[in-house]
């Protein structure tokens, strides 16, 4: 998405609500405005809810397709059809972080289920250094990953690469909080133990406090 330059009119989010942004604390408060914005048809407001959040988009479409250019021709067509897609939006009902969330999961099982049908060739890196443990790391993860039920892999690529809260995935993925932590906790145990039988270090990033 192309950056646009913010519009002086008063009545803009760039110059009303968020030219005030280093000083303001209440992110959330900005947020809502910039939803509030964007339903309005204000560019500006769909410009903020970009720079606030395409990076965790990307990050959790990538956890699907396994390829970033897709990844991120995936999100930029998210956020193309966001002005239209926001509209059934209602903040009462989920955080704004879990709904856009759920638009990029639905987004990226689109695009995978198109794709099915077309082979794909591997891309293979040189074997040298770093590049290729990395490489081998990534094989790992991703082999461990795959081998988790749907529910528990969804859970932790929604927490250790989307970066929502266990309240925002139990919105995103309509289960109780309780049963979030529970997928969590065994989604991890399981992963730790396929990534020890593959000879990997277990390598999974500790629960946020």
């Amino acid at each position: 998405m192309t950056s646009q330059k913010p519009d002086p009119n008063p009545h803009a989010l760039g110059a009303k609500s968020l030219g005030n942004a280093a000083a303001a604390s209440d992110n959330g408060r900005l947020v809502q405005v910039a939803i509030e914005r964007a339903k309005a048809g204000d560019s500006e407001g769909l410009h903020f809810l970009y720079v606030r959040y395409a990076p965790d988009v990307q990050r959790y479409v990538a956890s699907f397709v396994k390829d970033h250019h897709e990844a991120e021709d995936i999100t930029q067509n998210i956020f193309a059809k966001l002005m239209k897609a926001i509209k059934k939006y209602e903040q009462r009902e989920v955080p704004f972080a879990a709904w856009i969330m759920r638009v990029a999961r639905n987004a990226a099982l689109d695009h995978m289920r198109v794709r099915r049908a077309i082979p794909t060739e591997e891309v293979r890196l040189a074997d040298t250094g770093r590049a290729q443990v990395s490489l081998d790391r990534g094989h790992d993860l991703r082999d461990a990953l795959d081998h988790l039920p749907d529910d528990q892999r969804e859970v932790l690529i929604l927490r250790h690469i989307a970066g929502l809260t266990p309240v925002e995935i139990a919105a995103t993925l309509k289960k109780s909080e309780s049963s979030v932590h529970g997928l969590h906790h065994r989604g991890r145990r399981s992963l730790q133990a396929k990534l020890t039988e593959l000879g990997a270090a277990p390598v999974v990033a500790p629960p946020a406090a």
